[in-house]
């Protein structure tokens, strides 16, 4: 018990600079923000210095292939956190709070906390979650906000804020976080007209996917932006820097190929 709150207690005092230099980079530096789920992925964008790591709960439909991030809970959140956290970047690893775990202060308080001892070193929470947030802040636990689209919430996967009425919900929710404490907010799936807006409303940065170019940073799960879906998935918001999927087959349809018929291993391949 000690020794995990020494963990959470270091890791909020090494990020107090990088929560400062996120906020400041308002207005002059566009954050890059990349969500994945492995060492392997998070040693890659850090060596290209991505500012900011996510551990989204979008592993669910990722790599776990559920339907829904209602799907998935804290152990394997934590799993998933203990994995980037594994390859030691020099950028912050935000945790992103799964369904129903931060339903009342205790529990997530509970939760952020195994977050930040699995190697985070900060957490997401998605809605007008105000009185979480100052109290998860109060205990010295950085949290960025998400409004817009809500998957862990949407009865439909679609564009928020287009009717005047539910723009300006969607604003006010995203002030009401920014006065609970958090140190940034991600837009979803918004008109690039409403995310501006809120991005020139608030003092801290937003960062947006689906929600235009006029938010302070950007987020891409890192396997949409590889083009490895091999379901064909692609969000008008999405855009492929590279597309793996066929060349991943290509690689797995030659391995196949050659094992079938005896050529893998050679001699060159084997020990002797």
């Amino acid at each position: 018990m000690v020794a995990a709150k020494l963990i959470c207690c270091l890791n909020t005092i090494l990020l107090m600079k990088t929560i400062a230099e996120v906020k400041k980079s308002k207005g002059k530096k566009k954050i890059a923000m990349l969500s994945l789920y492995d060492a392997m992925f998070a040693a890659h964008a850090n060596n290209v210095d991505i500012d900011l790591l996510l551990v989204g709960d979008s592993v669910s439909n990722v790599l776990l292939g559920y339907d829904s991030t209602k799907r998935i809970g804290m152990k394997e959140m934590e799993i998933f956190t203990k994995a980037v956290a594994n390859a030691k970047p020099d950028c912050m690893i935000i945790g992103d709070m799964p369904y129903k775990s931060y339903e009342n202060k205790k529990s997530a308080l509970e939760n952020a906390k195994k977050f930040l001892n699995a190697g985070a070193n900060a957490v997401k929470v998605e809605g007008d979650k105000a009185e979480i947030v100052k109290h998860l802040v109060k205990n010295r636990i950085p949290v960025m906000g998400h409004v817009g689209l809500l998957p862990q919430s949407a009865k439909k996967i679609r564009v928020h804020g287009k009717e005047e009425k539910e723009a300006q919900k969607i604003l006010a929710e995203a002030i009401s976080l920014e006065k609970a404490g958090c140190f940034s907010i991600v837009l979803e799936s918004m008109p690039t007209k409403l995310a501006k807006k809120i991005t020139s409303a608030l003092k801290i940065p937003t960062i947006g996917i689906g929600a235009g170019k006029y938010c302070d940073g950007q987020v891409l799960v890192a396997h949409d932006l590889l083009g490895i879906n091999p379901h064909e998935f692609k969000p008008k918001f999405v855009k492929h820097f590279a597309k793996l999927s066929p060349a991943i087959e290509k690689a797995f349809a030659k391995f196949r190929k050659e094992v079938v018929k005896g050529k893998y291993p050679s001699a060159k391949y084997s020990y002797h």
